[in-house]
């Protein structure tokens, strides 16, 4: 009671580098159950638009009740694609991931097995310690 959005994100861990807490107001009182998502600095325009529609038509359009729902493409919460469930189409939502490095992760963890840990990653052909950077903050497994 009397916690507002600001808290959640602190005890969520913060935010990442790439949050844009600007976009939501931390100021918003919370209700039990409620779940807070806030888009990431890779969040497609059309999504942050989509929210910025919502927010004529609810009062607290950046946050919702329980099974809200994710990023757009595949993306968890907390703006993560799962390298063990993504599609092609929810990988390319990665920074520096197209069509061929999508399927070639695909095809990596059906032969290969899950992904474990970012050091897996590296074993996909055509991804290297530049594109490992990049997708650091972006994926879970």
């Amino acid at each position: 009671p009397g916690s507002r959005v600001a808290d959640a994100v602190r005890a969520a861990g913060g935010t990442t580098r790439h949050a844009r807490a600007e976009r939501i107001n931390l100021a918003a009182p919370l209700d039990d159950g409620q779940q807070v998502l806030v888009p990431s600095a890779h969040t497609p325009q059309d999504a942050l638009d989509r929210v910025a529609g919502a927010a004529q038509a609810q009062p607290t359009p950046t946050t919702g009740g329980a099974g809200a729902g994710g990023e757009p493409g595949g993306a968890e919460p907390g703006g993560t694609v799962d390298l063990n469930t993504a599609d092609a189409t929810e990988l390319q939502t990665l920074p520096g991931v197209g069509p061929a490095t999508a399927e070639k992760i695909i095809a990596h963890r059906e032969t290969v097995g899950p992904f474990t840990g970012l050091p897996d990653l590296d074993a996909v052909p055509g991804i290297g310690p530049a594109t490992l950077d990049r997708l650091r903050d972006h994926v879970s497994w």
